[in-house]
């Protein structure tokens, strides 16, 4: 029992105006190939990155095993100056380490206050930032973040989804990524924004046996790609070389729709955080009820969801 994969649409030289009439309207991933993305992908070699932006410290994840577990919390967070951490990044075998010579680093840029800002490329890391000619096809006032990543080789990051629209801007180095359709969501073990089947690859189909109904789609990014991640589609990267990228974020949905508190663009539109909290307090409400009436009636509720909320030309 073998999930189906689907290889990720590729195009090339794709201008804004095709990618807002042909491409975005039909909210599916795609890699855009041969964008003009700046100078970034051949100046930032690990030497060029290590002085561009010199000493300034960074908090970074650390991790003892390639797969990253947000729900376990199987890393851990330091601090090390940008310049030697780059280094460090990029080194298979470390001399100084934290927890193990061959531990993992990652790298997910934040504001100044990261409860309070939003990652900004041109404030965080303004040099670097000259490098990146960053695609706008969507408009100025729709821009939420542009959040800088570095990866050491093998890390594999948690699938989960987004709220907003994004590009994941490969600048430098390999990656793989591995998505699921929204409507995948029943397949895929969810706590919050993301699945607990950690190992996408060989999943422990005992405890998630679901897990194979999902339709895999994936795609494999080099340098200079730049894959359209549209909101809520799960998603699970592995940097299979070290490597730089740059996700920009963007509101696809009206301002007011989002959580004004939300600095990461995870937290669900608040009519969605409205209507999961009014669905808890129905589920407490059955519970007046006994076992055989609860069952009958919450089947009632799912159908009445699907009947009026579910899509019928969901691809």
């Amino acid at each position: 029992r073998e999930q189906s994969v689907v290889p990720v649409a590729r195009l090339a030289g794709v201008t804004r105006e095709q990618f807002l009439r042909d491409v975005y309207p039909r909210r599916r991933p795609v890699v855009l190939k041969g964008m003009e993305l700046g100078t970034c992908t051949t100046k930032w070699t690990v030497d060029y990155l290590s002085q561009a932006e010199g000493s300034k410290e960074v908090k970074i994840h650390v991790s003892a095993v390639p797969h990253m577990d947000f729900l376990s919390k199987n890393f851990v967070y330091r601090t090390l100056p940008f310049d030697v951490f780059v280094q460090r990044a990029a080194e298979v075998k470390h001399k100084e380490y934290f927890i193990s010579e061959d531990e993992k680093y990652y790298l997910r840029s934040v504001g100044e206050d990261a409860r309070k800002d939003i990652a900004d490329i041109r404030k965080q890391f303004p040099i670097l930032a000259e490098d990146v000619q960053i695609p706008e096809y969507f408009e100025k006032e729709q821009f939420f973040s542009s959040v800088f990543r570095i990866s050491s080789a093998g890390l594999q990051l948690w699938t989960h989804y987004d709220v907003m629209d994004n590009f994941l801007i490969q600048v430098t180095g390999k990656k793989r990524v591995v998505l699921y359709s929204p409507r995948d969501a029943p397949y895929l073990y969810l706590s919050g924004t993301k699945s607990e089947v950690l190992d996408v690859d060989n999943p422990d189909l005992e405890k998630y046996p679901l897990f194979v109904k999902a339709k895999r789609y994936q795609c494999f990014l080099e340098a200079g790609d730049v894959l359209f991640i549209p909101a809520l589609w799960f998603h699970n990267v592995i940097s299979e070389e070290f490597g730089v990228a740059l996700n920009v974020f963007w509101k696809h949905l009206p301002p007011e729709s989002y959580d004004k508190s939300d600095t990461y663009g995870n937290k669900d539109p608040t009519a969605a955080s409205r209507a999961i909290q009014i669905l808890d307090r129905a589920l407490k409400t059955l519970e007046e009820l006994p076992e055989e009436y609860r069952d009958f009636y919450a089947r009632r509720m799912v159908l009445r969801i699907q009947e009026k909320a579910y899509r019928n030309d969901y691809g």
